[in-house]
């Protein structure tokens, strides 16, 4: 190489090293400071669990079964509500609905309780009568799976809600979703250190 070019190609790498020190610098820099600060605070910080959402159960066409579930808080300081509906044709069917008495999450997974504070059901002949359900403690667990969502409820093994549970008792999530969705925020309290 001659003389001449020497000192150019020094000079370039020398520039093309000290630019690229420059901009990797001006990235972990300030700049990139306010670019992650950005970030950081639209990310979402969970302080509580929580499980939101409405679905519609996949069932045969006249038979429509919807659940919205609205849980927030941790264990027995949970609040909210529940509504379920439950209609086959024209003729039977109806709804409760309750307040939330107990949540605990478990990373997708929800189980939750509630009390029926409403409940208003027409009974026909040749169907299931549902009696007056105030009162009684129903669970719902929830496994959020995207929009693959799966649903459990403590009465399937009765076949109608009639027996209250336990707080925070519900049934393997073995229902599937024909439309809507379930949101499943996990959290759980520190732990206390071990002495």
């Amino acid at each position: 190489m001659p003389a001449m070019r020497r000192p150019f190609v020094m000079a370039a790498t020398a520039l093309a090293a000290c630019t690229a020190t420059a901009l990797t610098l001006g990235l972990t820099g300030p700049a990139a400071a306010a670019v992650d600060g950005g970030a950081r605070a639209a990310r979402h910080t969970v302080e509580e669990p929580s499980l939101t959402g409405s679905v519609k159960l996949k069932r045969q066409p006249g038979d429509n079964v919807h659940f919205t579930l609205d849980a927030h808080g941790f264990a027995d300081q949970a609040r909210g509500t529940f509504r379920v509906s439950h209609y086959v044709g024209k003729d039977w069917g109806g709804y409760m609905k309750g307040r939330i008495d107990c949540l605990v999450t478990g990373g997708p997974v929800a189980v939750a309780t509630g009390v029926v504070t409403e409940s208003h059901f027409k009974n026909t002949p040749g169907m299931p009568k549902v009696g007056d359900l105030k009162g009684k403690r129903f669970g719902f667990t929830v496994l959020d799976s995207g929009k693959k969502d799966r649903l459990g409820y403590s009465w399937a093994m009765d076949g109608l809600p009639k027996k209250s549970v336990g707080k925070c008792l519900g049934s393997a999530p073995f229902e599937t979703m024909e439309k809507g969705d379930f949101n499943v925020e996990h959290w759980m309290p520190p732990r206390p250190a071990e002495k």
